[in-house]
């Protein structure tokens, strides 16, 4: 090649790159402006939801998370419409986009599992941080709830991180939610003791205790006539953060008292007959 030649070349090269670029500025432009302005819009739109839903008391957990979820849909809608501005086939990218959805959704199907259950969680509130639940099989007091898994910890400090889907697949007991608890206990007296000394004796026991409502009735009863006791259920009502003071103190005051005034609380027992019977020679 001579140097005209390399020339002529050179100058053709040039000449379709400035053919290209005057070609590509405009749909650069415009698709950068599409980008510049729907990125400004996706961002005021997912801000607007969230304010919306603030004032709507809705957990703040969750309004991050859908503001989240929107904010990330409308970019991905204006990513598309700016390709399709510099000439890309959308099409064929937006099936690509729901072939690998469905592909991650398929993978990830206990996950998003647990992510719809901890939403249904946080928007319905069937507990609250603090509050000690009874889910999925264990008990614990509400560390977090996030939107994948809920953290208790327990009585004895340990940490239980529980799958949202486990949760709301069973029962949810809360023993948090109301202000006041019955406290169901039940002592066993022997069937030679007095037992209307022993039901008055535990009413007056129950009702001294001060953390022991006034307002509500004492429920105090023969429950069961049973192999080797007479059963009395002893149920009074306190404030739901006295249960436990209450269980304790009334059980070991009972105890006392019992053996102070000569009932007793008898343990299981049989009756064991023996027969001696001699053979004849």
């Amino acid at each position: 090649m001579n140097q005209t030649e390399a020339v002529s070349t050179i100058t053709d090269w040039i000449e379709k790159f400035g053919m290209a670029v005057i070609d590509w500025t405009p749909k650069v432009v415009v698709a950068l402006v599409i980008l510049t302005i729907g990125y400004i819009a996706a961002k005021m739109v997912a801000a607007m939801m969230a304010r919306g839903m603030r004032k709507a008391s809705i957990d703040e957990t969750l309004v991050r998370f859908l503001k989240n979820i929107v904010y990330m849909l409308l970019m991905a809608f204006v990513v598309i419409a700016a390709l399709s501005k510099l000439g890309v086939n959308t099409t064929s990218l937006a099936a690509i986009f729901a072939a690998a959805g469905l592909a991650i959704g398929l993978a990830l199907q206990n996950s998003l599992g647990n992510l719809a259950a901890g939403v249904m969680l946080i928007a319905n509130r069937p507990f609250r941080v603090g509050d000690f639940v009874e889910v999925a099989g264990v008990a614990g007091t509400v560390e977090e709830t996030s939107v994948f898994a809920t953290i208790l910890n327990t009585p004895d400090n340990k940490r239980l991180i529980v799958p949202n889907g486990e949760i709301t697949a069973k029962i949810i007991t809360n023993f948090s939610a109301n202000n006041t608890r019955r406290v169901d206990m039940e002592f066993g007296v022997s069937y030679s003791d007095d037992l209307a000394k022993a039901q008055r004796l535990f009413r007056e026991i129950v009702e001294a205790h001060p953390a022991v409502l006034k307002d509500r009735d004492v429920a105090i009863a023969v429950k069961d006539l049973a192999d080797s006791s007479i059963n009395i259920i002893v149920r009074p009502w306190v404030r739901t953060a006295d249960y436990w003071t209450v269980w304790f103190e009334v059980t070991e005051s009972i105890k006392n008292a019992c053996d102070k005034e000569g009932l007793s609380i008898p343990f299981p027992q049989r009756d064991v007959h023996i027969y001696n019977e001699q053979k004849a020679a």
